[in-house]
């Protein structure tokens, strides 16, 4: 049997999303009225300047209640962003292949020579 303290913190049903620095963890969740909620957590991964790392984490809760609106304005915001932007991952630090020490050699001082581009008629 559970205390309500362990009921409120039960899990029903989670999954895991690993992306990069950041953890993203939903949880569907037990209320004391025996209702379901869903709680979205990003966990985001630090380092201390001695080499130890700590967490931080964002919590969302969501009722049922709001279900309706938030998937609606999130699939809004999600077409608008691949619509404006398309699916392409424009970040190097954000693409799978990333290498932070070639990043750095690519990343030399220009030497101030430029090239003239005539433009006819855009």
């Amino acid at each position: 049997m559970y205390t309500n303290n362990e009921k409120d913190q039960e899990e029903i049903f989670s999954k895991v999303l690993r992306a990069g620095r950041r953890t993203y963890f939903f949880d569907v969740r037990e209320t004391k009225a025996s209702d379901y909620y869903l709680t979205i957590t990003e966990s985001k991964k630090f380092t201390n300047d001695d080499g130890t790392f700590y967490y931080k984490k964002h919590k969302i809760y969501l009722y049922k209640e709001d279900f309706s609106d938030f998937k609606a304005i999130l699939g809004e915001m999600l077409d608008f962003i691949i619509q404006e932007r398309g699916e392409e991952v424009i970040s190097e630090r954000h693409q799978k292949d990333y290498d932070p020490k070639k990043s750095l050699d690519s990343a030399e001082v220009s030497n101030g020579d430029f090239t003239d581009l005539n433009f006819e008629d855009i």
